[in-house]
């Protein structure tokens, strides 16, 4: 488990699980350039990395809101040699299918597959000639077992998916790995937000509800993002050199299916 001597381009890395493994693969020695919206939270984070070995962070600004604005950051990717690639995008909001409208789907679908896909293309060159390149998406268990009430996020979700295992396919011969990390319930501030939500929904205080979820997962907690963050560190190191095009549930065993 060792990254000294490698790049890794973070989106979403001011927070939750980006962030969190943004610190875990800094703590590895890998160099983090951070790609997010809010200038002052990224420089608070840049703060937070390890860089006790000869490593060289930085960021850059981008609104996933707006895949517009993604391309002159992407002509800025692509003059840079990055050797990993973290695609991490917030979820949607949640709430039944049959009352999504089609505009949240289309939101949606541009704020991850398009956005993971142009940065993807970003970083292709300078990977294909290099001997090493990770992707890695941070999506959802949803893309195993749909979860209830979130009629948006599982549909783009599992698109996403299918987009990382044909991506896995064509860019192995190359020494590239693409691989998904499906977080479970994790304790991130969009975590609390569904909570507040459910809450206001039901009349249940947060307590209540957060023990409910609990107590479906197996080890009846919750994950913290750290925990979410090492399976990402794992698959972006040499160790994980012969996996690939993988979905990797990080979910305490809550997930039905195998």
């Amino acid at each position: 488990m060792n990254l000294t001597g490698k790049t890794a381009l973070v989106s979403g890395g001011t927070g939750g699980i980006g962030k969190a493994s943004a610190i875990a693969m800094s703590k590895l020695g890998a160099s983090i350039l951070l790609l997010a919206r809010n200038e002052e939270k990224l420089k608070s984070t840049l703060k937070e990395l390890d860089s006790s070995s000869n490593q060289n962070h930085s960021y850059l600004i981008a609104d996933f809101s707006n895949t517009n604005s993604l391309d002159s950051v992407c002509n800025e990717i692509k003059a840079l040699s990055i050797d990993i690639l973290l695609n991490n995008t917030g979820g949607p909001a949640g709430g039944p299918i049959t009352e999504s409208k089609p505009e949240e789907f289309i939101n949606t679908f541009n704020q991850h597959l398009i956005a993971n896909h142009k940065l993807t293309q970003a970083v292709l060159p300078n990977m294909k000639n290099q001997p090493y390149g990770r992707i890695i998406n941070i999506i959802s268990t949803s893309v195993k077992a749909p979860l209830n009430g979130l009629g948006v996020s599982n549909t783009i979700r599992g698109a996403v998916a299918n987009w990382s295992k044909t991506m896995a396919n064509e860019l192995g011969q190359h020494n590239i790995t693409v691989n998904n990390v499906l977080p479970g319930a994790t304790n991130t501030g969009r975590l609390n937000e569904i909570f507040e939500a459910k809450s206001k929904k039901t009349g249940k205080s947060i307590a209540e509800i957060k023990k409910g979820m609990e107590s479906i997962v197996p080890m009846n907690r919750i994950a913290e993002p750290e925990e979410v963050a090492n399976a990402v560190a794992f698959l972006a190191s040499p160790l994980a050199s012969y996996i690939n095009g993988i979905n990797l549930p990080v979910d305490g065993g809550r997930t039905p299916c195998l």
